[in-house]
């Protein structure tokens, strides 16, 4: 088996560029749930914030 074969062989394959399709598909995916995330984690952070400060006020008689 020559180098220029070997090359041939190399450009001719598609079978790796199914691979990295999938890839950057996934990372966009993973990209798009942390996001989502975040904003999640920051209304929920809200939300127990406000409890806690109505709690604060109820307890303390306001």
């Amino acid at each position: 088996m020559t180098i220029d074969s070997v090359i041939i062989r190399l450009v001719k394959d598609k079978s790796g560029a199914t691979a990295v399709e999938y890839a950057l598909i996934l990372a966009m995916i993973v990209l798009v749930m942390i996001v989502a995330l975040d904003g999640v984690a920051t209304e929920t952070v809200g939300i127990w914030d406000n409890i806690a400060e109505k709690s604060a006020a109820a307890t303390s008689g306001q």
